[in-house]
């Protein structure tokens, strides 16, 4: 049992109030039972009677059983008296008899007992059950006098049930965590050259790249108990809380060392101090982060304690905990590229009954951007799909009506639309298609459908990347804002006028030409200038909540001007595409009116023969690549 902490093998005394109240009811009882027997003199009834005869009782008090008074003056040294009543008819019979004669009263200490013991009992049972219950009874060892021990939870050896054959596609960041294990498990070969083992490291990354997952692989690798908790779970509503939380988990993990300590979600607890000095309560938080400070200053790596953590928000955590000698090494937990996509999508088909036609490949080159918890998504709801059709086994088309339903969202036919919106509908996803099919360089185009899915979309262009990209030049970024108003163009083109359908495809584009006048230096006039900087990022969100502007109002002036140019170019190219092959088009959208979806295939059939204009066919001899993608 060397993953139990000390602090539960060698109990310390403890405080037991029940105990206290028991022997204080007891000892109440003896003080009132040797009061009485020291000032009340207990005689029989027949000796009652004759006092009573010869007038030496000044006062009585009589109850059920017993008969109390008091002498006029001291009989036997005492002014008190009892004696146990006796029924007067008898007592009148005997009293002829000259017989000395007195009642027996029934004595019932346990009952008396029962008196004084029962309110304690009530007393004792509403403070563990009322008392513990809202102190949380998930807290380690209840009641509200452990509020401040950790809420860990605890996995002996290798009860984490992950091991490295789980995680897949990010073999760079299993590779980093291997010299954690080999010094968990074998620490004197550290040793022997003064080697030190970091004491922290960091999981970053996106939401459901596998963080956690990849912590637990970590301790279920090497054998030795795992202490997870949450940062969130340190805070709570009673100040100083939090601190004795972080003292009381370092004191079991280096009880049980050799050990890891995992905190999900760091970023809960260590966002960096005095970010809002102007708000309150964050007090508890920043005492909580000091002591996590302290603690991990005040412990040896070669205890064989290591603390792995995962967030992904680096960016608001406090540089104190991002030093060298606490949280050491940072390891970048990344979506998966597409080899790393078909190992993920291998580890979840393990339970699955596929179809032999189905090629992981395929399902990982058309997935660019997912992460490993939506691949997981995307064959579980490929399995629901399947199960839905009744087959024998799931097949490519699942996957790919479950992607359709991850990206677009859920199918809505019960939204009834008119002739003439779908017919709008159908020429505006069509113009889409088209312009992405002509310009080169252009993501591979899916799927095309006007089934209204999800919230607002009436219909959608899927277009999907057949490899990973990193960095995207001028041409292609202008392509892709040409695309994006394509189908504005072809409203615009067959019916004269433009509809509130690409407010969305409006907002894009606009994005990605400010981003490319303003933080890629993309525009001749204004220069290879950087104007502005984004603010803080979330990991997974590549635009911006703030922007640090630094240029005067003419320069904002001039960028307006260069966003303008740029969209009206790249709508002046969409629409002349879209003119030239309007016969193409005229015959896509009446396809997919009639169809109402367009595969890749059939896609291919309908726009053979199709070109660009003259004046862009030409080759480009410059190319100017950005610095972000």
């Amino acid at each position: 049992m060397d993953g139990i902490p000390k602090e539960t093998k060698e109990q310390k005394p403890q405080f037991y109030p029940g105990l206290f109240i028991l022997i204080f009811a007891l000892g109440i009882l003896a003080f009132n039972y040797a009061a009485e027997t020291d000032h009340i003199d207990a005689i029989s009834y027949s000796a009652f009677e004759k006092e009573l005869a010869d007038k030496k009782i000044s006062k009585l008090r009589v109850d059920d059983q017993f008969i109390y008074g008091d002498y006029i003056a001291p009989q036997n040294g005492k002014m008190q008296f009892v004696t146990p009543r006796v029924d007067p008819a008898l007592a009148s019979t005997l009293s002829k008899y000259g017989v000395d004669f007195s009642g027996v009263a029934r004595h019932d200490f346990l009952a008396t007992l029962f008196s004084w013991i029962a309110p304690a009992v009530i007393f004792l049972l509403i403070w563990f059950y009322g008392i513990r219950s809202l102190a949380g009874r998930d807290s380690a060892g209840g009641g509200l006098l452990a509020v401040g021990r950790s809420r860990a939870k605890i996995s002996v050896n290798k009860d984490t049930g992950v091991t490295f054959d789980d995680v897949a596609g990010i073999d760079e960041a299993k590779e980093e965590l291997h010299e954690i294990i080999a010094f968990l498990k074998n620490p004197e070969e550290f040793k022997r050259l003064g080697a030190r083992i970091p004491k922290g490291v960091l999981l970053v990354g996106p939401p459901g790249t596998g963080k956690t997952l990849l912590a637990k692989a970590v301790a279920g690798e090497a054998g030795v108990p795992f202490f997870s908790i949450s940062g969130a779970e340190f805070i709570e509503m009673f100040v100083g809380v939090g601190a004795a939380r972080v003292r009381d988990l370092f004191q079991q993990a280096a009880a049980s060392a050799p050990a890891i300590i995992f905190i999900d979600e760091l970023d809960a607890l260590g966002a960096a101090r005095g970010t809002f000095p102007n708000i309150g309560g964050h007090d508890e938080r920043e005492q909580t982060l000091n002591q996590l400070l302290a603690d991990m200053d005040g412990f040896d790596t070669q205890q064989g304690v290591v603390i792995l953590a995962a967030t992904n928000r680096p960016e608001i955590l406090d540089p104190a905990l991002l030093r060298a000698g606490r949280f050491d090494r940072q390891v970048l937990v990344d979506n998966p590229d597409q080899e790393g996509r078909a190992q993920i999508l291998k580890v979840h088909i393990k339970n699955i009954r596929l179809s032999p036609e189905v090629s992981l490949d395929q399902v990982a080159s058309i997935t660019a951007g997912f992460s490993g918890a939506d691949l997981a998504n995307l064959v579980n709801e490929a399995a629901i799909q399947a199960t839905r059709q009744k087959r024998e086994a799931v097949m490519m088309a699942d996957f790919t009506l479950a992607m359709e339903r991850i990206v677009a969202g859920l199918e809505k036919r019960s939204r009834i639309l008119t002739p003439f919106e779908r017919k709008v509908i159908a020429n505006h996803e069509m113009g889409h298609t088209l312009v992405a099919l002509a310009l080169p360089g252009m993501d591979t185009v899916h799927k095309v459908s006007i089934i209204p899915r999800g919230i607002g979309a009436l219909g959608y262009t899927i277009q999907r990347p057949t490899e990973d990209r990193y960095i995207m030049t001028r041409d292609e970024l202008e392509n892709k804002v040409a695309v994006l108003l394509g189908g504005r163009a072809a409203e615009n083109l067959v019916f004269g006028h433009t509809s509130t359908g690409g407010a969305d495809d409006l907002a894009k584009a606009t994005d990605i030409v400010h981003s490319m006048v303003t933080r890629f230096g993309m525009d001749d006039k204004l220069g290879s200038v950087t104007y502005e900087q984004p603010g803080e990022l979330f990991l997974g969100n590549k635009s911006p909540y703030m922007l640090q502007k630094k240029y005067s109002e003419s320069t904002a002036q001039k960028i307006d001007e260069a966003v303008r140019n740029i969209i009206d170019n790249a709508a002046t190219r969409a629409r002349s595409i879209l003119k030239e092959n309007r016969v193409i088009l005229d015959a896509c959208a009446a396809e997919l009116l009639k169809t109402e979806t367009l595969d890749e295939k059939r896609l291919k059939t309908l726009t053979v023969g199709i070109k660009l204009p003259l004046e862009k066919q030409s080759p480009q001899v410059v190319k100017r690549v950005s610095g972000s993608s």
